[in-house]
């Protein structure tokens, strides 16, 4: 586990900041929803001294905010107060938020954390990556959040739309790669890249993408793994903080519209050594046997795995053949019909693009399943025979399944998955989304009155 900020971090940004006036403190839950407390700036230097109090709850809660009471974190431990911690780097300026505010992110203390610290993802991830770093192998990994930008007014329907763009139109047409499209956001775009620039993250290219609104921005890819997690949490909440001053909604559902593409997360991974040597390097375009490895670990635990990829019912709305989301555990050199794919390029950046997840999975979670697979693919030497070549979707045999409950089960059955995220957090993990699935499930709405109600 990476060490916590010093409380000169805090002196020294308050000595700098002398405006601001509120810090958003918050911690990631397993939904990817951060959650805290707003503070007085008087009340950060404790924060950093002796951490801050978190009820046990905020880490067994439905994306809803419910309790899920078969957590073990809720009646069984009465709801006890844990201590979190900030974590080095975070605590950022938001320029977006009118009265001068900054944000710090936290996660459990090992210890003082108790029993909430089973829970947190971030923790998980570390423990992964510690793993690896045993062995010797440092991961090296970047992410590609995709998103729409819509009105913050629905339609006539009442469903969400486009944004305005500056001419006061909204997008119709899909003009993947057009720059016009950026050009009519630049407004936004600034703002996000100041944004982005004054906190410290990397986000580099912007494209439109295969819908109406949509946008992908990458993040250069980080030596910590650790770190570029992290950095993929706070630009998503960057993102949602810029849109919203700019009248929209940044939107990182799967797959929020029927007819149009689903938002994705690209993960990119690679492997160093202690001196920094990409260990997947190779003039071969399917790189070395250790990345070879590696993907066959993936292709072995991505059932196992699946759920934290596609955590929530509508992310299976987005595996549809030709639709650019990968339906099988299949890979590929350079290219974006298969779920693992190999990008070409000089040997030196010789990585492997993980192409399944969606943009509402957690960073940390996902994070930690693909390394997972990687180590196991790597200590079992698994070949993940031949490299599919052209339309994968047509070669596709066996598909993954594109259902919430086969995925829960699936994950609920993996003896792999116990011994990788450990029996405490899967069972705070399953419990939160057996409780989804049930509401979710048993919640009667708009579709199903449009199908049933005149013809059942």
């Amino acid at each position: 586990m990476s060490v916590f900020a010093s409380l000169h971090e805090a002196r020294s940004f308050l000595e700098q900041n002398p405006d601001i006036e509120m810090f958003e403190l918050f911690i990631l839950d397993n939904n990817g929803v951060p959650r805290g407390k707003l503070l007085h700036r008087d009340e950060l230097l404790a924060v950093y001294e002796s951490g801050r109090p978190l009820p046990s709850t905020i880490l067994g809660l439905t994306i809803h905010g419910d309790d899920v009471e078969n957590s073990g974190l809720v009646w069984e431990v009465g709801d006890i107060d844990c201590r979190a911690y900030p974590i080095s780097g975070s605590l950022q300026r938001m320029p977006w938020r009118l009265i001068p505010t900054a944000a710090v992110q936290v996660s459990m203390h090992p210890t003082e954390g108790l029993p909430a610290t089973v829970a947190d993802p971030r923790h998980v991830l570390a423990r992964v990556i510690d793993g690896l770093k045993a062995d010797g192998y440092y991961p090296v990994m970047a992410a590609e959040l995709e998103f729409y930008l819509l009105d913050q007014k629905p339609d006539h329907n009442g469903r969400p739309q486009p944004a305005r763009d500056m001419d006061g139109g909204r997008p119709r047409a899909t003009q993947v790669y057009g720059l016009r499209e950026l050009e009519q956001i630049e407004p936004f775009l600034a703002d996000l890249y100041s944004a982005c620039k004054l906190q410290g993250i990397p986000a580099r290219t912007a494209i439109s993408e295969y819908a109406p609104g949509q946008v992908e921005i990458t993040l250069e890819h980080r030596t910590d793994a650790l770190q570029a997690m992290d950095e993929a949490v706070r630009y998503k909440r960057l993102v949602k903080g810029v849109a919203h001053k700019h009248g929209m909604t940044a939107c990182f559902m799967a797959k929020p519209f029927d007819d149009l593409a689903g938002t994705g997360m690209h993960m990119h991974v690679s492997l160093a050594d202690a001196e920094g040597h990409n260990l997947f390097a190779s003039e071969a375009a399917d790189g070395t046997p250790l990345l070879r490895q590696a993907v066959g670990g993936m292709l072995s635990t991505l059932l196992d795995s699946l759920l934290m990829f596609c955590p929530n019912a509508n992310s299976y709305r987005r595996f549809q053949t030709n639709s650019y989301a990968p339906l099988a555990a299949t890979w590929g050199v350079d290219n974006r019909t298969v779920s693992l794919r190999v990008p070409g390029g000089p040997a030196p950046s010789r990585h492997i693009e993980h192409r399944l997840c969606g943009a509402d999975a957690n960073p940390y979670l996902a994070a930690a399943a693909i390394l997972a697979g990687i180590h196991r693919g790597i200590r079992e030497r698994l070949d993940p025979g031949a490299p599919v070549e052209g339309n994968g979707y047509a070669q596709a045999n066996a598909l993954l399944p594109t259902d919430w409950l086969t995925t829960l089960r699936a994950l609920e059955d993996s003896s792999w998955a116990r011994e990788a995220f450990g029996s405490e957090f899967l069972g705070v993990y399953l419990a939160v989304k057996r409780a989804e699935y049930r509401q979710f499930m048993g919640e009667v709405g708009e579709q199903d009155w449009r199908w049933y109600l005149h013809s059942a």
